[in-house]
């Protein structure tokens, strides 16, 4: 994996701008725009996906990005029980569930997978860097 300088771009967070990008398009074109209650909880909770993954990036160490990762891909879960949510009061069709479900069971698989990658990491994080050197016999 190749150095990445910015949270913009792990694939992980452009993929959650995606789903945020998809409820929102919900929101304008559906009866859930006008259902505020679930739809606050819908915006947070997609938000929460991509806040967290650039919140953990920040922290610049493997621990803790993980940490943010795992609350992230609950978040995916979340969403995806409001969906059905949405779904059972009729508020969107079978067939946009089905579509923004592949999209969130897409990045659950994603973030696991760097979940994975940043246990098996050598590098610990850029906070380790000066305590390595400082250690050293």
């Amino acid at each position: 994996m190749g150095r990445i300088e910015k949270f913009e771009d792990l694939e992980v967070w452009q993929l959650a701008r995606t789903i945020c990008k998809e409820i929102e398009n919900l929101f304008g074109t559906t009866p859930l725009g006008k259902n505020f209650s679930l739809r606050d909880q819908m915006e947070r909770s997609s938000g929460s996906i991509m806040d967290n993954i650039a919140e953990g990036f920040g922290r610049d160490g493997n621990r803790e990005f993980h940490n943010f990762l795992s609350y992230s891909k609950a978040s995916c879960s979340e969403l995806k029980s409001q969906l059905y949510r949405a779904l059972d009061k009729k508020l969107i069709h079978e067939e946009q569930i089905e579509h923004l479900q592949s999209i969130i069971d897409m990045e659950i698989n994603k973030i696991g997978a760097f979940m994975f990658y940043l246990r098996k990491s050598e590098f610990k994080g850029q906070k380790f860097k000066s305590l390595k050197k400082d250690n050293k016999p």
